[in-house]
């Protein structure tokens, strides 16, 4: 049986948590999608039929992140536009596009889209919020796939603030962990904790703390008023 996020994040042990960077989302991960036909641990997802509250578990972490693959729906077959609308809303692109860099090399870019209900220009705002990655520098396969498929990164931000924003800059800028992709090949020892030493404390400092997630409750449910079948 092919294992999804959810499923792998579930087996590990305590403290660790699926927490890429921007860049690694990239590299690792769509990348690889685009360059290889072997099976991924995360799912693909239809957005333009797939509402943001609708996002299938198997695609989330920690109850809070939904991480997935998706092909963009072009507007017009010559055209560049993305057709980003479902049943109930549509998402709207916010701010400009940000560079994601390897080694001081544009490897991808980063789109930030916010959830709106009803149609445009009158759409109601939401609080779901998503970074869409795409490839971007020199090609590394069909022009035509490369640029279609996007990886993606959903999460509900509440009134006190992001809990998806996450930085290429944060605390694992200075050292290299292995991939989460990779773990079905890790095996961890029984080890006591009070026996781990200092360095192997210091190899995983970019996954969050499993304690400071999962307190915390699902989105609010959509009324029903909101939803049009």
């Amino acid at each position: 049986m092919r294992r999804s996020l959810s499923m792998v994040e579930a087996s590990l042990p305590p403290g660790f948590r699926f927490h890429p960077r921007d860049d690694e989302l990239i590299s690792d991960y769509l990348m690889k999608k685009v360059q290889s036909s072997q099976p991924s641990l995360l799912i693909e997802v239809d957005l333009n039929k797939c509402e943001p509250w609708d996002i299938p578990e198997t695609a989330c972490v920690g109850g809070k992140k939904w991480y997935f693959y998706s092909q963009r729906d072009r507007k017009y077959a010559t055209g560049f536009r993305t057709n980003r609308a479902t049943v109930s809303g549509y998402w709207k692109a916010t701010g400009k596009d940000r560079p994601i860099m390897n080694k001081d090399k544009i490897i991808g870019m980063r789109k930030t889209l916010v959830f709106h209900q009803g149609r445009a220009p009158k759409g109601k705002k939401t609080e779901w919020v998503m970074h869409e990655f795409r490839l971007e520098g020199p090609l590394i396969g069909p022009p035509n796939i490369m640029e279609d498929w996007v990886l993606c990164r959903v999460f509900y931000k509440n009134s006190e603030g992001s809990v998806g924003s996450s930085s290429s800059n944060n605390c694992c800028d200075d050292q290299t962990v292995s991939s989460l992709m990779d773990y079905s090949c890790m095996a961890f020892d029984q080890t006591p904790f009070n026996n781990i030493s200092s360095t192997y404390r210091e190899q995983v400092p970019c996954f969050s703390n499993i304690f400071s997630t999962d307190q915390a409750s699902l989105p609010p449910p959509f009324s029903e008023s909101f939803i049009t079948m």
